[in-house]
């Protein structure tokens, strides 16, 4: 049965695409999604080499043909987000796709434009297959795009025999994130020994715990705060929320990143690597 694991976090810059990029690099039969659409930078560590791309095309944006228009004015009466301009050409980054225009023009001179939102990829990595994406500057529906980047990386894996999808999902609570745990195996959280890696934790927690998907946690440089480490690991308790070993503060993963490796690659005997070893066994126990 196809496991997938979704590495996700309840803000960003908790170090979880470090982390991703390290359980690629350790963990065998895998196929490998980047979910985090809207600033999607797995990519920048796994080095990878374009196979395939598909265009992402989404929603739609009203356009006023010239030739037909007779400039009643009865679509800019009727536009609540002032998209169109006094001279009746649509501002693509005002319209919202509404259809209110195109319904009422009395001459049927606007029409509804499919929107180039992005691209999808299917790449070759050093650590194996690697289904990601990029949604466009100010783009939408990007929940839409993760699930397409899931059922690509399914589909692959399923061809290719692999046992595991390894996702690297967006921070937050918000639709992408919900698109990204759907249908998971489990769903690694990883926070920070901060204030507002624990609050945020808290909300993600709540999130994983709604649609009763199986949750563990890894606290990331655990030990520039041990208080505060030991606080997540109270409140995990509490929940019934396993935490699995702690990654320490490593200079080498900034290293490692400035090389565009895993850390595990570019220093295997590091504190954060002999952590992260251990992480990935506990991880293929369950």
């Amino acid at each position: 049965m196809l496991k997938e694991l979704v590495v996700i976090s309840g803000k960003g810059g908790t170090g979880k695409t470090s982390i991703v990029a390290a359980l690629a690099n350790l963990l065998d039969n895998k196929i490998i999604a980047d979910c985090d659409v809207d600033a999607a930078d797995l990519h920048l560590v796994l080095q990878p080499k374009i196979l395939e791309t598909e265009d992402f095309w989404s929603g739609k944006t009203a356009f006023i043909n010239s030739d037909k228009c007779i400039e009643c004015g009865k679509c800019l009466q009727l536009c609540r987000f002032e998209a169109i301009r006094e001279d009746y050409v649509i501002d693509k980054v005002s319209c919202e796709g509404c259809g209110v225009c195109v319904h009422f023009c009395p001459v049927g001179a606007i029409d509804f434009q499919d929107n180039l939102c992005g691209h999808m990829y299917v790449s070759e990595t050093p650590y194996g297959h690697l289904v990601h994406a990029k949604l466009g500057i100010a783009e939408e529906n990007s929940g839409k795009l993760v699930t397409r980047v899931k059922s690509r990386a399914r589909q692959i894996a399923k061809s290719a025999g692999c046992d595991t999808v390894i996702v690297d999902g967006p921070p937050g609570i918000g639709c992408p994130v919900i698109a990204s745990i759907s249908g998971a195996s489990q769903v690694l959280i990883v926070t920070e020994p901060t204030l507002s890696g624990i609050h945020d934790l808290q909300r993600v927690v709540e999130l994983t715990g709604h649609f009763k998907i199986p949750a563990c946690i890894c606290i990331n440089k655990a030990d520039i705060n041990p208080e505060a480490s030991h606080l997540i690991k109270e409140k995990a308790k509490a929940l019934n929320i396993k935490v699995l070993v702690p990654i320490p503060y490593d200079e080498a993963i900034t290293q490692a990143q400035i090389k565009g490796v895993s850390v595990t690659e570019y220093s295997p005997d590091s504190p954060a690597s002999i952590a992260l070893k251990e992480m990935a066994a506990e991880l293929s126990a369950t």
